[in-house]
């Protein structure tokens, strides 16, 4: 039986960050969810489906397999056999992600396959209903979080760092206004599951993070 992690929590919380690194110190295959919609969305524009069109959408989703393995100690991210890494990061195909993500039918197909992948590897998966809907039997489900400023901050410094100009205060007020839709949305809403671990890294580097889940985890001192 394979051992799985659960990590959800709000934007901007550092979930992917330490779920890499989680997956690199204890020898898991990290499943980037946000890929495997980006992967979908490619596949869509390939077939030349307008996004408008719901049910021819539906209909070609059926079509796509995808999974993730590791190559050479990289994440390669496969459509139908395929090692689609180098595709995925343009703007066309985020458009189209954010386009189909909202249909029911896609994320159950999407959950259908990071189920499958879950089943077969031992693995971390973060998002946002992981531990409550995806995969609500995994063995360990962390909850990460953060006050918002300090997310807020973590997010300015990003920004500056690559010389973008920006807002703490609208930074700050983003993220709340992204918290509550989220939260409340009408499907697989943000919350914590009951068996899951608060982990709230407000006063916490990276590394406390890390060893952190890494002893939820029974793996570490």
């Amino acid at each position: 039986m394979s051992y799985n992690i659960a990590v959800d929590g709000p934007a901007g919380a550092g979930k992917s960050t330490i779920a890499r690194a989680v997956a690199k110190r204890m020898n898991l295959i990290y499943v980037d969810t946000g890929a495997m919609y980006r992967a979908l969305a490619l596949y869509v524009i390939r077939c030349g489906v307008d996004p408008a069109d719901t049910k021819k959408v539906i209909e070609t989703c059926g079509g796509a397999d995808i999974t993730i393995r590791y190559e050479g100690g990289e994440q390669v991210v496969v459509l139908n056999g395929e090692n689609v890494n180098g595709f995925l990061r343009t703007e066309e195909v985020g458009g189209m992600a954010s386009s189909i993500s909202p249909i029911p039918q896609v994320r159950a197909k999407l959950v259908e396959l990071q189920r499958r992948l879950a089943a077969g590897s031992d693995c971390i998966m973060d998002g946002r209903d992981i531990g409550t809907c995806v995969l609500p039997g995994a063995q360990t489900k962390i909850y990460l979080t953060a006050d918002s400023l300090v997310r807020a901050k973590r997010r300015y410094a990003e920004l500056c760092a690559r010389g973008e100009e920006c807002d703490l205060e609208q930074i700050r007020a983003d993220i709340e206004k992204r918290d509550y839709m989220d939260m409340h949305r009408e499907t697989s809403p943000l919350r914590q599951a009951e068996d899951a671990v608060l982990v709230d890294t407000s006063d916490m580097t990276p590394e406390e993070v890390i060893e952190r889940i890494v002893r939820i985890c029974g793996q570490g001192a």
